[in-house]
C-alpha cells in the first residue's frame, strides 16, 4: 500500500477528525418549533413529545430565553386555540393566540431572535384540514388562498419576521407575497413548505396541536405522495418563482434524496424539518436503552446539514444546543 492510501491516519485523534470535518452542526443551525396554547394557566406536557409543552405566554417567553442562552436564535410558533370553526378564523384574527404570542416575543426580543410563524389553517379548523372545505368534502384551493393571505398579513403585523405557509395549496406563495407587499410588509420573509409529504410521521405533532381530521380523512390530495421525487423539484421551483425566500423539505431523514436534489435545484436557503415522529422515535428507543439518544440526534441533524440543509427545524434544538455549548 502506498503512503497516500492510508486515510485512517486522518481519523486517529478527535482533534484531527474535528479539524478536517466536512460538515458542522452549531446551535445557530437549528430552529425550535414551539406550541402556545390559548387560555392555559400552566404549561401542559405533550406526552408523545417528551420535553415539550403547550406553553402559556409566560412559559413561552421563558423557553425562548433559554434557547437564546444556548445559542438558538430562531423559533417557529404553532397555535393551540380554545375554539375552532369551519374557516379556521383564529389563524387570521389579530387576537388569535399566535398573533398575541408574536407580539409578546417581538416586544421582548426584537430582532435578536428570528421569530417565525407557521401559516396554515389546520390547527384552527373544526374539520382539521388545511383549507376551506367544499360541499363535497374536498379543499377549495382558491378560497383557501384568500385566508392564507389574511393570515400572513396578521402574522406580519404582529411581528413575525418569517411566515411559513405549510398547507400545500397551489399558488399559496404568490398570494401571500402579493398580500404582504400590498400591505407594506415587503421585508417579511416567506419560508415555503415546498416539499411536504403526506407522511405517517406527523402523529405527535397532531397530538400537540389537537388536530383530528374529520371522518377519518387525510391530506393526500394536497400533500405530496411519498413515492414521488421529481414533483418536489417542480414545487420548489414554482415557490421560488412566486417569491419564496426559503424552501423546506418535510419530513427530513426519510427524504434525504429530495433534500440533496433541492440543494442542486434551487439557489435559495434550504431548510429541513426533523419532524415530531422522527424525534419521538429517538426518544422512545433511548428510553428503552436501545440507542444513545443524544448521539443519534446529533448524527441525524448533522446528516441533514451534510445533505444540503442550511438549517434544521428540530424538537432537539434546545437539548442539542446545550450539549454542543457545554
Amino acid at each position: 500500500m502506498f503512503p497516500s492510501e492510508r486515510p485512517r491516519r486522518l481519523r486517529r485523534t478527535s482533534a484531527l477528525r474535528r479539524l478536517i470535518a466536512e460538515t458542522s452542526l452549531a446551535p445557530a443551525d437549528m430552529v425550535a418549533p414551539l406550541f402556545v396554547a390559548e387560555g392555559r394557566a400552566e404549561p401542559r406536557a405533550i406526552e408523545s413529545l417528551p420535553g415539550h409543552y403547550q406553553h402559556t405566554l409566560d412559559s413561552l417567553g421563558a423557553e425562548v430565553r433559554a434557547l437564546q442562552l444556548a445559542g438558538v436564535t430562531g423559533v417557529i410558533l404553532f397555535g393551540v386555540p380554545e375554539r375552532k370553526d369551519e374557516l379556521g378564523s383564529g389563524a387570521f384574527d389579530d387576537r388569535g393566540i399566535v398573533q398575541v404570542a408574536l407580539r409578546s416575543l417581538r416586544d421582548e426580543f426584537g430582532d435578536d431572535v428570528v421569530i417565525m410563524a407557521d401559516l396554515c389553517l389546520d390547527e384552527y379548523t373544526s374539520h382539521g384540514h388545511c383549507g376551506v372545505l367544499r360541499s363535497d368534502g374536498h379543499v377549495d384551493n382558491d378560497a383557501t388562498l384568500d385566508l392564507y393571505a389574511r393570515a400572513a398579513v396578521a402574522q406580519a403585523r404582529a411581528g413575525a419576521a418569517v411566515v411559513a405557509p405549510s398547507g400545500m395549496m397551489d399558488g399559496q406563495v404568490g398570494a401571500i407575497r402579493s398580500a404582504l407587499d400590498d400591505e407594506g410588509f415587503v421585508d417579511t420573509v416567506i419560508m415555503a413548505y415546498s416539499a411536504k409529504f403526506a407522511s405517517a410521521l406527523y402523529g405527535p405533532f397532531r397530538d400537540a396541536v389537537g388536530v383530528e381530521i374529520a371522518h377519518g380523512g387525510d391530506r393526500r390530495s394536497y400533500q405530496q405522495d411519498f413515492r414521488n421525487r421529481r414533483e418536489s423539484w417542480r414545487e420548489a421551483r414554482m415557490d421560488v418563482e412566486e417569491g419564496a425566500d426559503i424552501v423546506m423539505v418535510k419530513p427530513a431523514m426519510t427524504y434525504l434524496d429530495v433534500l440533496s436534489d433541492l440543494r442542486r435545484e434551487v439557489d435559495v436557503p434550504l431548510c429541513a424539518y426533523h419532524v415530531s415522529g422522527e424525534y419521538a422515535m429517538i426518544k422512545a428507543a433511548a428510553a428503552n436503552g436501545w440507542i444513545d439518544g443524544p448521539a443519534v440526534a446529533v448524527e441525524q441533524l448533522t446528516a441533514l446539514r451534510r445533505a444540503g440543509a442550511d438549517f434544521v427545524l428540530t424538537y432537539f434544538a434546545r437539548e442539542v444546543a446545550e450539549a454542543l455549548s457545554s
